[in-house]
């Protein structure tokens, strides 16, 4: 199952911490200043994502990601997170629609060794050919794993196609298959000469640190770099749909999965529309903790379903989904859950939500924001996705404060309006014999 990312996190307020400035090249860096242990989150987010892929080069951006691990002249192909763990730490990377970052996860004293690879790879890395070779293979054998052999997520990737078809997220992160076999080196290398430059980078730095030794490490090992004219992003605007949309999935699975998403507004400004915070909470009513409606009324009440959950993020460059989602009871058919999942947002939008019901579910929110961010990591990750789309660190404490401030009727009202057919695409995934499926073979190797 696809894993959705809450949308928003929650800050320690501690006087002016975090810290930030702007090196000279553009590149920005912010401090958190965290001495709780003496380890140091080390992490460079690139403005850049699926999003900005054209037709033809889908998968690019996170193809560009695995690449970035295959070396430079100063250091050889792998030796990145060997060097990574000669110095304690742990290090990874990840992809999005919006952003891609790496990071080091390290003994305090060895920043300024991170930095120096971080930096060095930022400008030098090696786009070879037979490494480029063996790469793809291996994001062609992900794709295989992750999503043509896993139906739910293969069910996610096509509604998504359908329900967008003008914006860019209508593409998979991953990439279509077909491009991935028709990429070449080339399109990796001009990916990275496009978009890996300082000043489309953030650098987070957080842990057992002094923001202002942080700063002179940044300039000593990132100032140098030269900054370059970023191509302009022009907008693709998703037209306004016209109709419900449907879709049928087939794949080996034991049970039918029926997913429901409605285009939904996101988070442009902190004092934008309240509807973003107000679907929030609509989400965490419906599946937010054990005794949230969905799960309460269809699985355990009424017995329509094995598993049901609600999905929406927030916090994005591009538009948002809201996802009603469940797999029918042995017995029951995908058409009555699909409408008992439509009837527990109209109810909703009908009758309203108890307000300590709302409560209970805001204080649930809220609580698994705070224990998120009981780690350097997990503080890096909240500065970093924040500044990756457009707003900025200092947004966090106002952007929680209005979804705190989310009222009964401010959940009832947005339910009124976001939830209609016009908006809507539903995909199906219809079971086929598990006997027929023969799983691919081969181990996934990922950063």
């Amino acid at each position: 199952m696809i894993v959705f990312l809450a949308g928003l996190v929650l800050s320690l307020p501690v006087c002016a911490n975090p810290f930030e400035t702007v090196l000279a090249n553009g590149m920005k860096v912010v401090v958190k200043e965290d001495r709780r242990a003496p380890v140091v989150a080390h992490m460079v987010w690139y403005r850049v994502g699926s999003m900005d892929e054209v037709d033809g080069t889908s998968g690019v951006a996170h193809l560009l990601e695995h690449m970035m691990f295959k070396g430079t002249p100063r250091v050889g192909p792998g030796e990145f997170s060997k060097r990574v763990a000669a110095a304690g730490g742990r290090d990874n990377a990840f992809t999005s629609r919006d952003y891609t970052a790496y990071f080091q996860q390290v003994p305090k004293e060895k920043l300024g060794e991170m930095m120096a690879l971080e930096a060095d790879r930022m400008r030098h890395l090696n786009v070879d050919p037979k490494e480029f070779a063996q790469e793809i293979k291996v994001v062609m054998e992900e794709r295989r794993l992750r999503t043509e052999d896993d139906p739910q997520a293969l069910l996610f990737e096509q509604t998504n196609a359908v329900a967008f078809q003008a914006h860019p997220y209508r593409r998979p992160v991953i990439g279509w298959m077909s491009d991935l076999e028709h990429m070449t080196a080339a399109d990796a290398k001009a990916w990275y000469a496009r978009w890996y430059v300082p000043n489309n980078a953030i650098l987070v730095v957080s842990g057992d640190v002094e923001h202002e030794a942080v700063f002179r490490l940044a300039r000593q090992h990132y100032g140098a770099l030269k900054p370059r004219v970023l191509p302009a992003r022009k907008p693709q605007t998703e037209p306004p749909q016209r109709g419900i949309r449907r879709l049928v999935v087939k794949g080996p699975a034991e049970l039918p999965l029926v997913l429901l998403g409605w285009k939904a507004p996101g988070i442009t400004r902190v004092d934008g529309p309240v509807d973003p915070f107000a679907l929030q909470m609509l989400a965490a009513v419906l599946d937010g903790h054990d005794a949230a409606r969905l799960g309460r009324h269809l699985v355990r009440e009424r017995r329509l379903a094995t598993n049901v959950g609600a999905a929406y993020d927030a916090l994005n460059r591009g538009p948002a989904m809201f996802y009603v989602y469940g797999s029918p009871a042995p017995g029951q058919t995908p058409e009555a859950l699909e409408q008992a999942l439509r009837a527990e947002v109209e109810r909703i939008a009908r009758d309203g939500v108890e307000v300590a019901e709302l409560e209970r579910a805001k204080a649930q929110l809220i609580a698994a924001q705070v224990y998120k961010l009981d780690s350097v990591f997990g503080q890096a990750m909240e500065i970093g996705a924040i500044e990756a789309i457009g707003l900025r660190h200092q947004d966090i404490a106002a952007l929680q404060a209005r979804l705190e401030a989310v009222t009964a009727e401010q959940v009832q009202a947005a339910a009124r309006v976001w939830f209609g057919d016009d908006s809507l695409t539903v995909g199906l995934l219809e079971p086929q014999p598990l006997a027929a499926h023969a799983p691919a073979a081969g181990a996934l190797r990922h950063h």
